[in-house]
């Protein structure tokens, strides 16, 4: 309690964010030069649990028993300042082949053109990690001297020791400056040092 009697202020969530838009190909994209974060990954690795883990909302991005329903180029505007971005899932087979074709030209836009952005959350299933889309996203960050933060979801499913593995194994793969981290939507873990990188890479740009 502090001096008044009342109970001391709860400090905002650095990444609280709010619902801004969708897009479905570049110029539908909001026209600005606030800084992006985008999270990337396949389609069954929990990346809107990821977003929703991190920005303390359980529905800020929808999840759904069947991979791959993010369709479109996602953005929510942070409370403190600057933008997440929630990129196609990619990799489900049961999408129609028309729609896989115009996610990945909108997504490939985003990347390539996008000059709002500032870094990439790259989410992998720890217990699958280092599939060709996750190397394929490492390679452009690396092209490209895009910072990356790797995270390692469902961490939570794995011992300690294949944990330990797995995270010498990608820390391997990745450029030198990529944090890279053991993660779990499901029960926080990793989740502070998450918030940390992104709000960093967020006041950077």
């Amino acid at each position: 309690m502090n001096n008044e009697g009342l109970p001391p202020a709860t400090a905002p969530h650095p990444l609280a964010s709010e619902f801004l838009t969708s897009a479905d190909r570049l110029e539908a994209c909001p026209r600005d030069d606030v800084p992006e974060v985008a999270f990337a990954g396949r389609s069954n690795a929990g990346k809107s649990s990821t977003l929703n883990r991190l920005t303390g909302r359980r529905q800020l991005a929808r999840v759904s028993k069947t991979p791959g329903r993010t369709q479109l180029i996602n953005f929510f505007a942070v409370n403190a300042g600057g933008r997440l971005v929630d990129l196609p899932g990619y990799g489900y087979a049961r999408a129609a082949k028309s729609s896989r074709e115009a996610w990945g030209q909108a997504v490939d836009q985003y990347l390539n053109r996008r000059t709002n952005l500032v870094c990439i959350v790259l989410v992998m299933d720890a217990r699958h990690p280092l599939k060709p889309f996750d190397r394929d996203m490492i390679d452009w960050c690396a092209g490209r001297s895009m910072p990356l933060l790797a995270l390692l979801n469902k961490a939570d499913k794995l011992g300690r020791g294949e944990r330990a593995r797995v995270l010498r194994s990608v820390e391997a793969e990745v450029p030198p400056d990529t944090l890279t981290l053991l993660f779990s939507a499901a029960t926080g873990l990793g989740a502070d040092e998450a918030i940390v990188a992104v709000r960093e890479q967020l006041n950077r740009g």
